[in-house]
């Protein structure tokens, strides 16, 4: 008789576990309803004979891939940079691969990409949505499905978020209560559920405080550092411009911070809304409200990971998870209003193109 040809097999636990093949996989996958000693039992018989199950197996037998798709904006932005390490270092350790996709905050594509995710049999989604219905209309054939950073109208989905309204609020009335009524926003894409929410939070903060908003103070068109440098030339232009500027997102903090250095404007309230690199060590050190992307793709894994459970039921049992946030107060978005100073540099259009 030849003898068999690789490491133990399911059939050796179950025997050496006193339990059936079906009830040693049931332990495997993670059923909730296996009685804890017949679990202990099993367990300790995969210890001993150093057991390793066959994730190809594993996977074909639930008739989905151990793979997760996770969609972002895009990875070279960096808070989604940070969100999909920290998932994919999360999904690595539960045992599933991470397939990463950028949607480039195009609708078609990403719809398109969730449906090839869905059809080669993923495990799960985790997906930040260009729009809130952004995925109306797909089948999604019972594979869960989590969004982060936004929230989705999918039913059954589960929404990993902060509290984006109250944030900019706090922001907000952070800067109203140095003295600051000149307080402009910029952020990029109106369209995102994220910075429509941000915008009524500061809106609501300055109702509160009795300051009538500027229109021309919001700026929603700056995609890019050099959009952010030519809203803020014309900003600073103003009859009356701001003294306090409120950044929504880290990427055009990366352009409005060195902006305000080069016109020598240190003196202008920064808050970021998303911390990065380098935000300590600047001089301000930038004040920044801290929307953790690592607690966020963590919570994001768990949810998903639960769901994937042996048993546990497709639709989520809390729709939105809120993460919590905070403001980090470092120095810039402390500065008081500066007194008008015919020193200050006059930024105007031609001195831009002057510098540049």
């Amino acid at each position: 008789m030849r003898p068999r040809q690789g490491g133990p097999t399911l059939k050796d636990v179950a025997q050496l576990a006193k339990v059936s093949i079906k009830t040693a996989s049931r332990v495997l996958n993670e059923d909730p309803n296996v009685a804890p000693a017949t679990r202990a039992s099993v367990t300790l018989a995969i210890e001993t004979l150093g057991y390793v199950p066959d994730p190809a197996a594993q996977s074909l037998r639930a008739g989905r891939d151990r793979t997760v798709g996770v969609i972002v904006d895009s990875i070279g932005d960096v808070f989604f940079a940070q969100l999909v390490a920290e998932i994919e270092a999360r999904l690595d350790e539960a045992g599933y691969r991470s397939l990463i996709a950028s949607s480039n905050r195009d609708p078609v594509r990403e719809r398109e990409t969730v449906q090839r995710l869905i059809q080669r049999r993923c495990s799960g989604v985790i997906l930040s949505p260009t729009t809130r219905d952004s995925l109306t209309g797909v089948r999604l054939d019972d594979v869960p499905l989590v969004f982060v950073d936004r929230i989705g109208d999918v039913p059954g989905a589960q929404s990993v978020v902060v509290n984006d309204f109250e944030l900019a609020k706090l922001a907000t009335r952070h800067l109203i209560s140095h003295g600051h009524r000149r307080i402009a926003l910029l952020s990029d894409v109106p369209q995102v559920e994220t910075t429509r929410v941000r915008h009524e939070g500061y809106r609501a903060a300055m109702a509160d405080a009795g300051i009538p908003v500027d229109g021309r103070l919001m700026r929603m068109d700056c995609p890019d550092a050099s959009q952010v440098m030519h809203a803020l030339t014309e900003l600073l232009a103003l009859d009356e411009p701001p003294t306090a500027i409120i950044s929504t997102n880290s990427r055009l903090s990366l352009g409005l911070v060195p902006a305000l250095h080069q016109f020598g404007r240190t003196d202008v309230a920064v808050i970021s809304y998303g911390d990065f690199a380098m935000a300590e060590s600047l001089s301000p050190a930038v004040t920044v409200i801290d929307h953790s992307p690592q607690a966020i793709g963590a919570a994001a894994v768990e949810a998903l990971l639960e769901r994937l459970k042996p048993g546990s039921p497709i639709s989520a049992p809390q729709a939105v998870i809120f993460v919590p946030a905070r403001l980090i107060p470092r120095g810039s978005g402390e500065l008081a209003p500066s007194v008008t100073d015919p020193e200050w540099p006059s930024i105007n259009k031609e001195e831009h193109v002057h510098r540049n």
